[in-house]
């Protein structure tokens, strides 16, 4: 199934329904009278966010949803039929835009969650409505109101607990496959993953959701390579493993390169808590391999971890950091903020 993380989409509620005009007419009825209905209310139009879905694929080939209008309201004070409405079903972790890009209307990170996007119009009154003491016979009706009509944005942005970052080729989706049940793209070259993916990772009895996204190069957040649109979806991830190739030209530099991309992004990734990694070892000899690390940890101020998805070294401590990061910004987020004792 092929990944979209993004679509435009128009919807329309219904149009109310006309009300009526109409009298009794019935034989050996003494006094008759106005019997119009009211017609019936117009389709709304939902976003529902449900389970099952990872992906906007659905609405590539559907952009257009229209909520069905509202019946006519009949003789016999008999009012019409509310019209069907249209519910948009979407993955966890949706935003839903105006039609600018930028002004965000919901955002679907619950499973349940139920949005109403368009509001139907009202159905209009039939005469029966309009009856007073003075005008016993009306002969008018109101017909229904218009329905609303927009465009807007849905923007899928993955739900993880981690997200792996690093340049192409860094053993992102080596790292991704090893670890988990996915099975990524993997080959010798940049930009092998085009797409974003997740996997389940299991670690001393626990488990955590990981994401893989696309490498990023220099000149990102400008359009270069695949630009940085899919920097969104480690936006919810609570912390972030950058992995730094260590068969790489200079490991600072690398690491240099993915950091100021990520501050040029901003949306608070740069913030995010960092465990830093220097992936492929088995490919390094002793010297080479201290000397990456020695580059890596001026840059990085910090240790950072060795680890080879191919012999199985560093993995398992790197789950662990992981893990340990990811309770920690937990613990952080659950405590509650204590008031400051007031002084006079």
């Amino acid at each position: 199934m092929k990944f979209l993380d993004e679509a435009k989409v128009y919807i329309r509620s219904g149009d109310g329904g006309a009300g009526c005009v109409s009298f009794r007419r019935e034989k050996f009825i003494e006094f008759g009278g106005p019997d119009g209905g009211d017609g019936g209310r117009g389709g709304d139009v939902w976003a529902e966010c449900v389970e099952g879905l990872n992906t906007l694929i659905d609405y590539r080939y559907q952009q257009h949803f229209k909520a069905g209008k509202g019946a006519h309201g009949m003789g016999k004070n008999r009012a019409g039929a509310k019209g069907r409405d249209v519910v948009l079903k979407v993955p966890a972790g949706t935003q839903i835009l105006e039609e600018d890009g930028q002004t965000l209307i919901a955002d679907m990170t619950q499973v349940g969650q139920r949005v109403l996007l368009a509001k139907g119009g009202n159905g209009g009154f039939g005469n029966a409505h309009f009856t007073t003491s003075t005008n016993r016979a009306p002969r008018r009706a109101n017909p229904g109101q218009e329905g609303q009509e927009r465009w807007i944005w849905l923007r899928l942005k993955l739900i993880a607990d981690a997200g792996l970052v690093g340049l192409p080729n860094a053993g992102k989706s080596t790292f991704l496959a090893t670890v988990s049940a996915a099975k990524p793209k993997i080959a010798d070259y940049p930009f092998t993953t085009l797409h974003p993916g997740l996997g389940v990772v299991g670690i001393d009895g626990r488990e955590f959701v990981l994401a893989d996204i696309p490498g990023i190069i220099e000149g990102a957040h400008e359009g270069a390579g695949l630009g940085d649109r899919f920097l969104g979806h480690v936006e919810r991830c609570r912390v972030l493993l950058h992995l730094v190739d260590g068969t790489s030209e200079h490991a600072g530099r690398a690491y240099k390169t993915v950091r100021q991309e990520l501050q040029a992004y901003g949306h608070g990734l740069a913030e995010k808590p960092e465990i830093v990694a220097l992936s492929k070892a088995d490919a390094l000899d002793e010297d080479s391999r201290k000397e990456q690390l020695a580059r890596l940890k001026r840059a990085s101020r910090r240790t950072p971890l060795i680890l080879s998805s191919a012999s199985g070294e560093g993995v398992q401590q790197a789950l662990r950091a992981v893990v340990q990061a990811i309770d920690g910004n937990r613990a952080a987020e659950e405590e509650p903020q204590v008031a400051a004792e007031w002084r006079p």
